[in-house]
């Protein structure tokens, strides 16, 4: 493996690249057909500068080169958003990056996926100590198969469903399809975000790697520690080692610890966040430092939509805390387990006893969101023009914290 990464500092841009440049010298892929998979842009990353690198890496070297862009279930991006993307103006594509291809994953059409195999109940229970027992079919992108070597790039943060994000994580949920979607999102929730969390190794992180491991093809990863002040760390080599190295850092440099839990946090959720479906993210990485009672508020005003890909699911559903669903299995049954996923951990810790829930805590949204659909989905209300963030800052002392641009460093109290 090669890597470089500090806690401590930030990597000069001249650093990632040398980085980059002297891991993929290493692989062997002279005329190979290579495949890079992409994160989409709910993830901080200075892309622009990896995409560069490894085009001019890999380019008079490879026989082919294409990007594909790991939205799991999340929404296309159109061609102007793409080149925005990879940092590259229209005349750039057409010229000098004419020959490299850049794609969607398309989670929906049977036709863009390959089945890899099936991972057995008897297994699935091992991996998962005993969560689940259920074959799970292993779908991936048929691109794949279309090339010789596949490589990921992509950074890692704390994680609600997985533990941290990296890795395999970006061949599944990445580029997969729904079985081995719903199956572990639905795991992570049984485990519950708030345990699961900023943990390194994982039940969903098991299931991810052998399912990965089912791929017919070598696998790469440059995995990356980031924030949107700057890279701390680069690593590049097996997705398992690159992963584990990056995981190791990433919990140096996002695991924010406080002395005690807050009993109001105000996340403020930057534009990357377009729906409740990825700004939930302001709930996650805030929940394990609330004290019990207390409330989140997710600061969005520019968020209109529950989700665009699955809102019609969470409006029938709602939000619930994860026994909600478990007590009462039958009404739910024919719902996708990814979208209880999702109820559960934006809704977080509690419980439901003789039909009455009770959630350890309060999610308010103060989004552009009417309070009535706020209130159908069992969400809180605020108005946004209520807020001034100004006079949420400097509050720690009086139990009141300000997240001023949420969703990636994970805030937990320090001892537990």
């Amino acid at each position: 493996m090669v890597g470089k990464g500090f806690h401590t500092r930030y990597l000069s841009q001249t650093e990632v690249e040398a980085v980059v440049t002297e891991g993929l010298a290493a692989l062997p892929l002279d005329e190979q057909r290579v495949l890079v998979i992409l994160p989409d842009r709910t993830r901080t990353m200075p892309l622009p500068i990896f995409f560069r690198a490894i085009v001019q890496s890999l380019l008079p070297r490879v026989k082919e080169l294409n990007f594909l862009v790991a939205l799991g279930t999340h929404p296309p991006i159109d061609e102007t958003e793409m080149l925005q993307m990879v940092g590259l103006t229209a005349e750039e594509k057409a010229t000098q990056y004419s020959k490299i291809g850049l794609f969607n994953h398309n989670w929906e059409d049977p036709r863009a996926l390959t089945t890899l195999g099936m991972i057995p109940a008897e297994e699935v229970a091992v991996l998962t100590q005993g969560l689940l027992t259920q074959d799970v079919s292993v779908q991936l992108n048929r691109m794949i198969l279309e090339h010789d070597h596949l490589l990921i790039c992509g950074p890692v943060f704390p994680h609600e469903v997985v533990g941290f994000s990296g890795g395999n994580k970006y061949f599944f949920p990445g580029i997969a399809g729904s079985d081995i979607i719903n199956l572990t999102h639905w795991l992570g929730a049984l485990v519950t975000s708030y345990k699961i969390i900023g943990a390194k190794d994982t039940p969903v992180r098991r299931v991810i790697d052998r399912a990965a491991a089912l791929i017919p093809k070598p696998r790469q990863a440059i995995c990356s520690v980031v924030s949107h002040q700057g890279v701390n760390g680069v690593y590049i080599g097996a997705p398992e080692e690159a992963y584990s190295a990056a995981a190791d850092l990433s919990s140096a440099t996002h695991i924010v610890w406080v002395n005690k839990p807050f009993r109001q946090v105000l996340s403020v959720m930057p534009s990357m966040y377009d729906d409740i479906w990825t700004g939930a993210k302001g709930m996650y990485k805030v929940e394990p430092a609330i004290a019990d009672g207390g409330e989140v508020i997710i600061y969005a005003p520019h968020i209109t939509e529950i989700s665009y890909t699955h809102g019609q699911h969470i409006r029938k559903v709602g939000y619930h805390v994860r026994d909600y669903f478990l007590k009462q299995w039958g009404r739910f049954a024919d719902v996708p387990l990814s979208i209880l996923a999702h109820s559960t951990h934006l809704r977080g810790m509690g419980a439901f006893e003789n039909g009455v829930e009770r959630p350890r805590i309060k999610v308010t949204l103060a989004t552009g969101i009417p309070e009535e659909l706020c209130r159908q989905v069992n969400l809180g209300y605020r108005d946004p023009a209520t807020i001034r963030i100004e006079e949420w800052a400097g509050r720690e002392a009086e139990g009141v914290l300000l997240v001023p641009r949420a969703g990636e460093d994970l805030y937990r109290v320090k001892g537990n």
